[in-house]
């Protein structure tokens, strides 16, 4: 029943066994004074991964599983809808929080002018290492008004805002605008964020609350350059198309620019890796052992 939880943590899961117990003991973990909910939503693994979550053994765990993989817009929106909570929080199955983000997040949505929010994060690697820290939100920490978002969003790309596990939302506002859209795939949580932006201002909490994984086997890494490119053009204009009150035509030329300067520089790191190399020199039989030195 929608209403009875404060706030729902969402964790959409495909094939997550590697990555999910890290998950959700950084969600367990939390200490707050609202309660939560975390719904782990089994994208018809074939893993293991619902028996890791089943596994967690706390009651505000609730797994459901899919009869068939979902696409992830359409898997990402029954994860949501499976919710309870006021106050929404995705985090991908191999992301994790840091102690203190729902505490610091809950507090601040209780304003009610706050539309989302969102922390900055650090980069993990496949071993929980920390790779980087004290990224994302480039002029948008504070209190900042729906076109500072979207201007931000749409200028400097989703990699700067941070991953979907920084940020919180109203589940009343997600209703609103219909939820993600999957057509979107690299772009489709902060389409998300700049939509539920517009009823009301962002907050950006210079905490470090969330960690993504830079990982060879998450979907970021699995997905092309130039599908990335290319939602990324699709994205920018779209919302352009809907929010003219919140961008202007140089933002998106701004935008434009940015992804025409990525697309040059992978091409250049393209042609550097095709060029052929100079042949090295054979080595006489006298001198080939000394060559390893």
């Amino acid at each position: 029943m929608r209403g009875t939880t404060r706030v729902s943590v969402c964790i959409p899961a495909y094939n997550a066994a590697r990555t999910l117990s890290s998950t959700l003991r950084s969600v367990l973990e939390q200490q707050t004074e609202h309660d939560f909910e975390v719904v782990v939503l089994d994208n018809a693994s074939t893993d293991g991964t619902g028996d890791i979550a089943a596994a967690a053994g706390d009651p505000r765990v609730r797994v459901v599983r899919n009869d068939a993989v979902l696409a992830i817009g359409d898997n990402w929106n029954k994860a949501v809808s499976l919710a309870t909570g006021e106050l929404i929080k995705v985090v991908c199955a191999d992301d994790t929080l840091l102690p203190g983000c729902l505490a610091e997040q809950s507090r601040i949505m209780d304003n009610a002018e706050i539309a989302i929010t969102a922390t900055r994060f650090e980069v993990i690697d496949e071993d929980d290492a920390v790779l980087e820290t004290g990224l994302g939100l480039p002029g948008l920490l504070g209190r900042r008004a729906a076109r500072e978002l979207i201007r931000t969003i749409v200028r400097d790309g989703p990699a700067e805002f941070g991953p979907t596990a920084a940020a919180m939302f109203r589940r009343a506002h997600f209703d609103a605008v219909g939820g993600f859209r999957g057509d979107l795939v690299f772009p489709m949580d902060v389409d998300l964020f700049a939509r539920v932006g517009v009823f009301g201002q962002f907050h950006g909490s210079p905490m470090v609350g969330a960690a993504w994984r830079n990982s060879r086997f998450n979907l970021c890494s699995r997905t092309s350059t130039r599908s990335k490119l290319t939602d990324m053009l699709r994205f920018h204009h779209r919302l352009a198309r809907s929010h003219r009150a919140y961008l202007t035509r140089t933002d998106v030329a701004a935008a434009d620019l940015r992804l025409a300067a990525a697309a040059l520089n992978r091409l250049r790191i393209r042609a550097l890796r095709l060029e052929p190399r100079p042949a090295k020199p054979a080595s006489s039989p006298n001198t080939s052992d000394l060559t390893t030195a």
